[in-house]
């Protein structure tokens, strides 16, 4: 009898758990963290109001979005499955490219994504998936360094996922870039890019004062009277200094007119919009900027943007570099979250040969495999992705 215990004591699976997880949650277990950054203003003035970065966000999130999803079981793609029907119409509101570029949109402006799979019970597989916002989603730390679960606000309302004590896993998916000071949190890409965005919105604002009055640059103000006292009273001096704050000084009153009284004389000191190479300078933040998205400059626009030998050079690298790893990520997301609901032996991919800006690519790796003669016809097939052949 006591050998029988014994086994079955022996047969029990351990559950392995990281040593250092704990140490993560040891200040507030089981309580919502707050987002390092507000929202808000990541999304007004880094996506609302700045042309360079809404226009790099929808580039990258509709190209990865649109990329055409397979699905295998094992080596054999399915061409019908329940997992493909769910993708290909998520919710009744979005289809696939919706979802998944409000999904890469919201990664590329806070650095998280949450993805909630709606479900009958916890042995079912989803019916719907919905996309939430992130400032509306808190991690609640667990005890074990993983998430213990998810809480969603809005309306003066809350709902709670739970999370698996010791994998985290949740009906809720939390798709995230790495942050090199957050452990729950990550860092999206506009947060990087977040002071040349407010140099760029300044310099728009600044401009466009500037025109409204007249183009008129700033300059100086020198008291020179031809009789009386040299130097302004205190009195005169602070309301002059008031005057000029409140009329002249910032980017909302550039280039307004200044009524001068006697003895002052206004002297332009400020150089010239074509002295200070205006266009040049924010064209160069424009390129900071893009440069923080992975984009590069001559896909938005930018002029004098000839890195690349021409636009199709430029739209192959924009997907090797950035838009490839961000489907890659977030497919390897799916496969760990989404997928064992539906199958064991299943696992999402993309069909690349469909992408058309990988085309020169593609047919240069078919050009090589062509010319090799010591390879045979079936050695070829399989190495530019096709299966065998039948045998007839």
């Amino acid at each position: 009898m006591f050998n029988l215990w014994k086994a079955k004591l022996h047969s029990r699976p351990v559950a392995k758990a990281s040593r250092s997880g704990p140490v993560l949650s040891i200040s507030s277990p089981g309580q919502p963290r707050w987002t390092p950054r507000r929202y808000d203003r990541l999304a007004e003035e880094g996506y609302r109001r700045n042309v360079i970065a809404f226009r790099c966000i929808r580039a990258v999130a509709q190209a990865a979005a649109a990329m055409p999803v397979l699905l295998y079981e094992g080596t054999r793609e399915l061409q019908q499955h329940p997992l493909l029907a769910l993708l290909q119409q998520p919710n009744p509101q979005q289809g696939k490219a919706q979802l998944l570029e409000a999904l890469y949109a919201y990664y590329l402006i806070t650095g998280n994504a949450y993805v909630e799979a709606v479900r009958v019970d916890a042995s079912s597989a989803p019916r719907e998936l919905w996309v939430l916002r992130p400032d509306r989603v808190k991690v609640v730390p667990g005890a074990q360094g993983v998430p213990a679960a998810y809480e969603y606000s809005a309306g003066g309302r809350q709902v709670r996922w739970l999370a698996d004590a010791l994998t985290g896993q949740s009906d809720v998916l939390h798709f995230k870039g790495f942050h090199p000071l957050d452990d729950w949190y990550g860092q999206g890409p506009l947060e990087a890019a977040l002071q040349s965005i407010d140099q760029h919105n300044q310099a728009s604002s600044w401009n466009q004062s500037l025109l409204q009055n007249a183009a008129r640059p700033s300059g100086a103000l020198v008291y020179a009277p031809k009789e009386g006292p040299a130097l302004l009273s205190e009195e005169q001096f602070a309301r002059l200094k008031q005057e000029l704050e409140e009329q002249i000084e910032g980017a909302l009153n550039a280039g307004r007119p200044l009524l001068l009284e006697g003895g002052l004389d206004w002297r332009a000191m400020s150089l010239s919009p074509t002295d200070m190479d205006w266009r040049q300078g924010r064209d160069g933040v424009a390129r900071e900027i893009a440069l923080a998205f992975g984009v590069p400059a001559q896909l938005i626009g930018l002029p004098d943007s000839q890195t690349y030998a021409n636009y199709r050079e430029a739209r192959m690298a924009f997907y090797e570099d950035t838009v490839l790893p961000l489907a890659f990520a977030l497919r390897d997301a799916l496969n760990n979250w989404l997928t064992p609901l539906f199958g064991p032996t299943l696992r999402l991919d993309y069909d690349l040969d469909a992408v058309s800006a990988l085309s020169p690519q593609r047919e240069a790796l078919w050009a090589r495999i062509s010319a090799a003669d010591f390879l045979t016809s079936e050695e070829k097939r399989q190495a530019v992705g096709y299966s065998a052949s039948k045998q007839v």
